[in-house]
């Protein structure tokens, strides 16, 4: 089991950057891929972005492509995404979770272990 704890979430001005940090106690967190999600008032959990358990493949939603960055410390226990180019429509609370299978990483679903959440607010 992995319990992910998120911070760095801010206001920001939009066009500026945020680093959110993901930290998950647990000793078995390098068996695990983990994802951002993130959900605005009113919407939909979406997906954000992924990473599998060694660091290796990435993936990430259309909206945030070439914008944002996902990494992982396996030392550190710490998976972290790096946002760039903010738009006020990245405004929301980001998630990290933890997902088992290895697979699906797009579906909430598949997701075993989630956080408490971290606000990012851009403003315009």
């Amino acid at each position: 089991q992995v319990y992910p704890v998120e911070s760095g979430g801010g206001l920001v001005q939009a066009g500026g950057s945020l680093r959110l940090s993901c930290a998950a106690s647990g000793h078995t967190f390098s068996n695990y891929a983990m994802g951002w999600f993130r959900q605005a008032p009113g919407k939909e959990r979406e997906f954000v972005a992924a990473i599998n358990w060694s660091g290796g493949s990435t993936y990430y939603a259309d909206s945030v492509k070439g914008r944002f960055t996902i990494s992982r410390d396996n030392a550190k226990n710490t998976v972290y995404l790096q946002m760039n180019s903010l738009k006020p429509e990245d405004t929301a609370a980001y998630y990290c979770a933890a997902n088992g299978r290895g697979v699906n990483y797009y579906r909430a679903s598949a997701y075993d272990y989630w956080g408490q959440g971290t606000q990012v607010t851009v403003s315009s």
